[in-house]
Formats: structure tokens, sequence, C-alpha cells
């Protein structure tokens, strides 16, 4: 006998997944739905699309009970949770369409009482857009349903704990909308729960990760500066934060990740004239990775002129961040395809120890990459690159700390 679902789960990616799988693991009814059937076939079956600990285990578990089901459509529930992404449309704006389309697939099925969340990170405003959107279609449901937003803050690799651990903020569109959402939570969350209105929430995601955007550009303009002052930024860093009040991040290559390299243009582009520090902390990010790009090109030049031949180049790490597989909005796959489009004729070892093919680059074993090479560009810092040992004639770029 089949149930009506509790829980309808509306985008089954990085984040919608785990979700659902989570929720079902407390013995309630998920139905999950996703456009692309091969994902609904893939976790129907019990397996999963993404990587992710101890996710595949939940998922195999939740649905050989019973309590998950993928589809492309959804079905009538109590709760709706919208997990679709929010990308750009030109000129850094946000798009949200996506959010929209999930939003009137479900107009047809809402009834009274039922709860409509938005996950999804978005503009500041959007859960009230949806909110008109549903009550223009629907003005019988007027302040008869309930309608909030809830960010997650979850970090790839560990998901499934912080799902459970980690804090949520959450906003409805009035005060029962907030109530009711709380209680949602309260059933699968053991952070705390705190309670704000849906702008509050929506903006508090975005001020989150512009946040670290802003204090990893601080991190990255001061090796800019150290490059020219002959100063080594890892050492200077160091020192700098014995201070008691001084915390200085990391530099790296640039930023990357489906979140810090992408929220804060939701604030800029909807405030331009006010977010200045945030704006010119996304630019001097993107920055980096030019830099960086072109840092790797002036060596091999100077290669060539002592040597009279062309380097061999280790590019080591795609990865956004250490020790995972993602590589979306990735700065060192920027790099790696920007000193590709210079030199195709270049002889380059590209090495990602997290994943084991690339659609359109080979992938080399780093043992074999650094035997091979003149020049070693560490792109990320993966703990396989750490104290590695090789001959002290190559030239070494270090853009992510890994020999400081």
């Amino acid at each position: 006998m089949s149930h009506q679902p509790e829980v309808v789960m509306i985008g089954l990616g990085y984040i919608g997944l785990p979700t659902a799988a989570l929720i079902a693991s407390n013995n309630v009814h998920v139905h999950g739905v996703d456009i692309n059937q091969k994902v609904v076939d893939t976790i129907n079956a019990g397996k999963i699309h993404i990587v992710e600990p101890s996710l595949g285990g939940a998922v195999a578990a939740a649905v050989k009970d019973g309590y998950l089901k993928a589809a492309t459509k959804a079905v009538v529930a109590n709760n709706y949770l919208i997990v679709v992404p929010t990308p750009f449309k030109d000129k850094h704006e946000p798009d949200i369409s996506f959010v929209e389309a999930a939003t009137k697939g479900i107009i047809p099925l809402l009834k009274k009482g039922d709860l409509y969340i938005i996950e999804s990170t978005s503009p500041v405003g959007t859960t009230e857009k949806m909110m008109e959107l549903i009550y223009t279609e629907r003005p019988e449901l007027k302040d008869q349903i309930h309608i909030a937003y809830c960010p997650e803050r979850v970090l790839p690799g560990n998901v499934m704990h912080e799902l459970v651990h980690n804090d949520r903020v959450i906003g409805g569109v009035n005060e029962a909308s907030t109530q009711k959402a709380l209680s949602f939570y309260s059933k699968y969350v053991k952070g705390d729960l705190h309670a704000t209105n849906a702008r509050t929430a929506e903006m508090c995601k975005l001020v989150e990760n512009s946040s670290r955007d802003v204090q990893i550009a601080f991190a990255n303009e001061l090796s800019l500066i150290c490059d020219k002052a002959n100063i080594n930024v890892w050492e200077l860093i160091e020192l700098a934060n014995k201070h008691p009040r001084v915390t200085i991040l990391q530099p790296g290559c640039g930023v990357g990740g489906h979140c810090i390299a992408v929220d804060p243009y939701f604030i800029v582009s909807d405030y331009p004239m006010e977010s200045k520090i945030i704006g010119t902390a996304r630019e001097v990010n993107n920055y980096k990775s030019f830099w960086c790009a072109e840092k790797i090109q002036t060596e091999k030049l100077k290669f060539e002129l002592k040597h009279g031949r062309k380097p061999k180049i280790a590019l080591m790490g795609l990865a956004f961040k250490p020790n995972i597989d993602d590589l979306r909005e990735s700065p060192a796959k920027y790099i790696v395809n920007k000193v590709l489009q210079n030199d195709n004729n270049g002889e380059y070892y590209i090495v990602e120890p997290n994943i084991k093919e690339h659609n359109v680059f080979k992938i080399t074993d780093y043992k074999h990459a650094i035997e091979k090479t003149d020049i070693l560009v560490f792109l990320v810092a993966h703990d396989e690159f750490k104290n590695l040992e090789y001959d002290s004639s190559k030239v070494v770029l270090d853009f992510c700390g890994i020999n400081k």
C-alpha cells in the first residue's frame, strides 16, 4: 500500500538528497523530485549520484525500508521543501527561475495547513515573491498555508553530520509560518533553531558566505603584496596571528565552491551602491586566479630562456578545496584551463587524487607527475601533496601553502 508522503523534497542534489535521506531515516515518508530521470532511477535503485560520506548507506536503507521514493513530478503532501539550484544569468544576476518552476509545479497540490519552505540560496525577497505567486493562483489559500525560508549551512564531506548538528536560521513570512517551520525542523535537527523573518533569513545565508569571501580576499590581497615585497606571506600571517585579536585566513589560488564564490553576487546585484567591500572582495578573489595563471606563464618563459627547452609542468589539484572531489566554481580548474588555453603544445601533467577521470583533462597519478616535471604548481592543499619528496632543482610555485 502506498502512503501519501509527509514530505515532498524538490531537488535531489548535494543538499536535497542528504536532507531527504535524513528525514526518511526518521521513518517519515519522503517523495523526492528531480527533473533528471537518471537521478530518479539511481535513487530508486538505492544508489547515489554524488560523492558524500555515509550518504550512500542512508539512501540505501531509506529506499529499502520504503520511506524514500524519487520521481520527476511532485505529489500531494503536507510539507514541501524547495532545494533547487539558483544559478546566474549574465552579469552575475541571480536566476530564481528554478525556484519559480518548482513552486509552480506544486501550486495545484497545495491545501490548507500545508508548509512550504525554500532552502535554496536566494536573493532577498524571493520567499515573499513566491508567496505572491502562490496566492495569485490560489487566492483561497491566503494566510491558510505556512511559508518560510530556511537556508542550509553544511560542509561538503560532512553533510550528514552537519545537517543534524548545525544551528539553523528559520524565517517565516509571518509568525505562524515561522512557528510551523520551527516545529518541522525540530524533529530532525539537534542544533539550535533561531527564529527570524524570511528576509533576514535570506540575507543571513548570503552574509555568512560574503563574510568568508571578504576575509579570504584580505589574505589573497596580502599574498599579492608580499610577492612584490619579497616576503613569505605564510610566515607573515603566522606571525600576525600571534596578536590576540588578529585572525587572518590562509591565501589560496582564488575562491571556489558553490557558495562563497557565488552568494556575494546576490547582494552586489541588488545593492550595488552599498556593497563596496563585498563587491571588491569578489574582484580580488577572481583576480587571484588570473594572477596565478600569469605567474605560471612567467615561470614557463623563464625556464625556456634558461634551458632552451619547454618545461614539463605539473598542475596539482582541481577541486575547489582540499580533500574533496567537487570541482564546482573551482579556481584551480579555472587556472588549469587558462594555462592550457595559453599553450596547447606544452607538456602538462594534471593531478587530482580525488577523481579517477575527467571529461576534459587527462588525470595523472601525482607520484608519476612529480617525477616527470620541471615546474611543480600546487593549486590545492590535498593531504597527498603534503611532505612530498622531490628533487630540489625543480621550480615550485606554491599557491596554497603546502610547503609553508
